[in-house]
């Protein structure tokens, strides 16, 4: 793994969860560049641009001190990351298990993000069979 990159990488994350932590648009508009296209799902259509990634994100947003993230990267190469994460809703009694493939110019701003997230069952719920 590029040392280079991961450092990136790493200062991605951490902007990343700033902007989460905060829903400041100057923190989200900073992560991304001018064309960036963000996909909630691998399958929906990627919001497109700073802008639109920006009201997309705070249509959606998360309250301060509403999560806890923790992550780790799978794999990260000179133009893309994959990392795992998993975030927890403490007061909704959720966590989820993200998966999430970005890329980086070399400035270290993503131009393509894609998230893939799945729910942890709660305790009581039984476990679906897989297809």
């Amino acid at each position: 793994m590029d040392d280079v990159q991961a450092r990136r990488v790493q200062a991605w994350v951490d902007g990343y969860v700033r902007a989460w932590s905060s829903n400041d648009p100057a923190d989200i508009r900073a992560l991304f560049t001018q064309d960036a296209t963000y996909a909630c799902e691998p399958y929906s259509q990627p919001w497109r641009g700073q802008d639109e990634i920006v009201r997309q994100w705070l249509d959606r947003k998360d309250e301060p001190g509403q999560f806890q993230f923790s992550w780790h990267p799978l794999a990260v190469a000179p133009e893309v990351a994959v990392i795992q994460g998993e975030v927890a809703y403490p007061r909704e009694g959720h966590t989820y298990s993200n998966l999430w493939v970005i890329r980086l110019d070399t400035e270290g701003r993503c131009t393509e993000f894609t998230e893939w997230w799945m729910r942890h069952p709660q305790p009581d719920e039984p476990l679906e069979p897989a297809n």
